[in-house]
């Protein structure tokens, strides 16, 4: 339903309010065809904030916007507003930090939004625990990336500390986490 309507809405080209429509209209369109709205970067602000969910996580279409998403921050594309109010598209902005090899920052987290659960095991490893929170919201993971989450917390180089100095708190912010934690990760946390 939401590819024909996204036909419908782009029929006589890709409207300038495009931002305005549901986000979820977003999953079905190119960056290269929302570039005359705004940056490939602005683009996949907006896809993080829809529910990528509607599309299978094995879903090419899924794939492939992970894919651009994370070329499109290795560019380090600017946070444009829309072409008219953008920067040039190639003019990295002080927020918007270009990815070295697979290490993404909070704030990449953050414009990757849903997409950071479709990362793999070599994401999660480099980036330490700046993935940690984001993750937490996912719901489910693929072996690899279980794996690799119980190797970053088990090296305690996290925010959030070693598993021994964990608060409350912290397995609140990290409840979606636990069913991944081992015996060795959870025998550690105070009780």
């Amino acid at each position: 339903q939401l590819s024909c309507l996204l036909k419908m809405v782009t029929l006589h080209g890709i409207p300038e309010d495009l931002d305005s429509y549901p986000k979820d209209l977003l999953l079905f369109l190119s960056p290269s065809d929302y570039a005359a709205t705004g940056s490939c970067s602005q683009f996949f602000i907006n896809i993080g904030k829809a529910n990528v969910d509607v599309l299978p996580r094995e879903a090419p279409r899924r794939q492939q916007l992970l894919l651009e998403a994370l070329a499109c921050l290795v560019r380090g594309e600017g946070l444009g507003l829309g072409s008219r109010d953008a920067p040039s598209p190639l003019m990295p902005l002080p927020l918007f930090q270009k990815i070295p090899g697979t290490q993404i920052n909070e704030e990449n987290a953050e414009i990757l939004g849903r997409l950071v659960c479709d990362l793999g095991g070599e994401y999660i490893r480099s980036s330490g625990g700046s993935l940690l929170k984001d993750l937490s919201q996912c719901g489910s993971f693929l072996p690899d990336q279980e794996e690799a989450i119980r190797d970053v917390i088990s090296s305690g180089n996290t925010t959030f500390g070693p598993p021994a100095a964990w608060s409350a708190f912290t397995l609140s912010e990290l409840s979606g986490l636990i069913p991944v934690l081992d015996h060795s990760i959870l025998q550690q946390i105070p009780k």
